[in-house]
Formats: structure tokens, C-alpha cells, sequence
């Protein structure tokens, strides 16, 4: 019984967030995204003061926040972000959504940020997406990223990401069954 009600609690929590994103103008969007991502990159620069020459000298980088649940046996996320290139500053808004089975109850707060040490990892994330799977697990179980991005973990050839969590930077990347995409209305 007690389960029922947490799970129900949880479920419309996320659906009041859904609907109060639903009703947000695409300027709108935009401004909470770029605001997020800004407010993320500060985080990031107080937990690992290095990133911030990292990501200032990289091709590009790649902001999102997500909200994630874990009910019962099925965890699904989901979440907003803006990548920009360091050359142009051109700005492609996208989304995150990752999804998977694991016992638990909860909900999880969590921000990623994507760093590109080329134009052509870059790209390849703009225009192909990127999917989490038992390669970005095996990396962070590896730990090999350069003296340049320490606190990231190598997911990619030259793509780097590091997770903050409500408890600051993660140690342990957990991106199983993530993918991103553009996302089509912010990007008109």
C-alpha cells in the first residue's frame, strides 16, 4: 500500500512538471535552458575549477538538465540542453531522454555537461546524437580522461562529460540507455 502511494506521488509530480513545461512560449524555453545551463557551468566551475579552461578551449560543449524517476522496476529520465560551439557560438537547443529497469523508488536531479575536444566530435553529437550504453559505463569504470579534464570521464573519442548531482560531481557516470537529440521546435 505504501508503495501505491509514493508511486503515485512521484507520477504526478512528474506530470505536473511535463504540463508546466508545456506551457512555456519556445522564447521561454530557450531562456530557462540558456538560464540552466549557466547556473550549471557555475556549479561545475566551483566543484572542478579546471573545467572551466577545459570547456573554454574545446570546440564545444553541450548543457543539459534532467529529471529522473525509478518506480518499481522501470527508471525513465528526461531533460533539456543547449550545445554551443566555441568558434561560432551558434547555440542547437536539444533534448535527453534515457530510460531502463532497476529496483528502486525515487526521484533524481541530476545535470550533464558534454565537453568536445574537436569540431568533429562536435558535430558528430549535433548531427548523429549520442547513445549511453555499457561504452560510457565501461569508461567510468576506466576513469582515463587527460589532465585537462579531470573530473570528466571519456565517453566518446575527444567527448568528455561530467555529472553533478545534488550532491556535487559524480563520481561514476551513469548514462545507461541515454540518448539526445535536436530539439525540432527550439530550433526553427
Amino acid at each position: 500500500m505504501r508503495y501505491k502511494i509514493i508511486a503515485s506521488a512521484v507520477a504526478v509530480a512528474v506530470l505536473a512538471v511535463n504540463v508546466a513545461k508545456a506551457a512555456d512560449s519556445p522564447d521561454e524555453k530557450k531562456t530557462k535552458i540558456r538560464q540552466a545551463a549557466s547556473q550549471t557551468l557555475q556549479d561545475l566551475y566551483k566543484l572542478q575549477p579546471s573545467a572551466q579552461d577545459a570547456i573554454q578551449k574545446s570546440a564545444g560543449y553541450a548543457v543539459f538538465k534532467n529529471f529522473g524517476t525509478n518506480v518499481l522496476v522501470v527508471s525513465t529520465a528526461s531533460g533539456a540542453g543547449v550545445a554551443t560551439n566555441n568558434q561560432t557560438k551558434q547555440e542547437t537547443f536539444m533534448k535527453m531522454i534515457s530510460g531502463g529497469a532497476g529496483l528502486g523508488i525515487g526521484v533524481k536531479d541530476f545535470r550533464v555537461i558534454f565537453v568536445f575536444g574537436t569540431d568533429k566530435a562536435l558535430e558528430q553529437f549535433l548531427n548523429s546524437g549520442w547513445s549511453g550504453s555499457g561504452q560510457a559505463d565501461a569508461a567510468a569504470k576506466a576513469g582515463q580522461s587527460g589532465a585537462a579534464y579531470s573530473g570528466a570521464v571519456e565517453v566518446a573519442p575527444d567527448t568528455y562529460v561530467y555529472q553533478i548531482t545534488k550532491n556535487g560531481l559524480a563520481l561514476q557516470l551513469t548514462l545507461q540507455g541515454t540518448t539526445n537529440y535536436k530539439d525540432d521546435d527550439l530550433n526553427k
